[in-house]
């Protein structure tokens, strides 16, 4: 097999990159993974990222094999906002044959194929997605700053406050506050230090403790699903799902809503054709 052969599929986002390798079918020849690659972010950290996570690809293959030059490739970054963003990637990458977009597009590539559907992408941010006749229209996905509602990021900072809230008696100490005091230090002077240099994925590492907590009945643990499960409502209300229309939950937190959304979206859930990875290699077969 020639190097122009081969396609590769790149999914980035604020807890890490993946690169798969594949052949021109699509079947995966090396999986690789590396650090944080959010553009909005840090660019130059998510650039450095992808292009350490393409050396180690090359390191998996005789020298020269893997000549990424002639590779056709996608790239789904987190924070890909406009033109310029993806001009920026792809002029710092030596792709002849590149498309960038952000993770979104890749997400619902990768979960739905060409079925029409809902995608609700939950992991360190959030967004929710329809697609119809091949056609994709997004809400959500704007960071943790202005929203990312119900995300692993948006649940530990919300966990965080209520931590601090509850140190200073205006609201209810649980196992899940006490814990999380105890985690930084005892005191909110902890918690402020961590928060003034934290990134998302930082924020987002809490949340399986958010998670747990809420499975185990803690009632700040509770409240935090259940005010993302109506965030994540209010999304799919505005999408006016159809009664044909697929759902899937697809990252690492997505999932874990599902015991909390309504019984009429429950119903619909049905697992992901594939995961953003798998959307960004089936973007790159389109290049041939």
């Amino acid at each position: 097999m020639k190097p122009v052969d081969y396609i590769l599929g790149i999914d980035g986002g604020g807890t890490g990159c993946r690169l798969s390798v594949c052949d021109r079918e699509g079947r995966q020849l090396a999986l690789v993974t590396g650090g944080p690659a959010n553009f909005t972010t840090d660019p130059d950290v998510a650039i450095q990222n992808i292009l350490q996570t393409m050396k180690d690809a090359k390191s998996r293959f005789p020298k020269g094999k893997l000549d990424l030059a002639s590779c056709a490739a996608h790239i789904g970054l987190a924070g890909i906002m406009q033109k310029s963003d993806a001009d920026t990637v792809a002029a710092a990458l030596p792709f002849a044959d590149l498309t960038v977009t952000d993770d979104r597009t890749t997400s619902v590539a990768g979960a739905l194929g060409s079925a029409d559907g809902v995608v609700v992408s939950v992991g360190t941010g959030s967004f929710v997605a329809a697609q119809r006749s091949g056609s994709q229209c997004f809400l959500g996905g704007w960071g943790l700053a202005l929203g990312d509602q119900a995300s692993g990021a948006w649940l530990g900072l919300e966990a965080l406050r209520r931590a601090v809230l509850a140190y200073e008696g205006l609201a209810a100490k649980t196992d899940l506050t006490e814990q999380l005091m105890l985690d930084y230090g005892g005191t909110p002077l902890g918690v402020l230090t961590f928060t003034e240099a934290a990134q998302p994925a930082d924020f987002a590492a809490i949340a399986p403790g958010v998670i747990a907590a809420a499975r185990s009945g803690d009632q700040h643990g509770l409240d935090l699903m259940h005010e993302g499960a109506r965030y994540l409502m209010l999304c799919l209300q505005e999408m006016k799902i159809a009664k044909a229309d697929m759902v899937c939950l697809t990252g690492g937190i997505g999932p874990h809503y599902a015991a909390y959304l309504d019984p009429e979206v429950t119903s619909r859930i049905q697992p992901p054709k594939g995961t953003a990875l798998d959307g960004a290699v089936h973007l790159a077969q389109q290049l041939l």
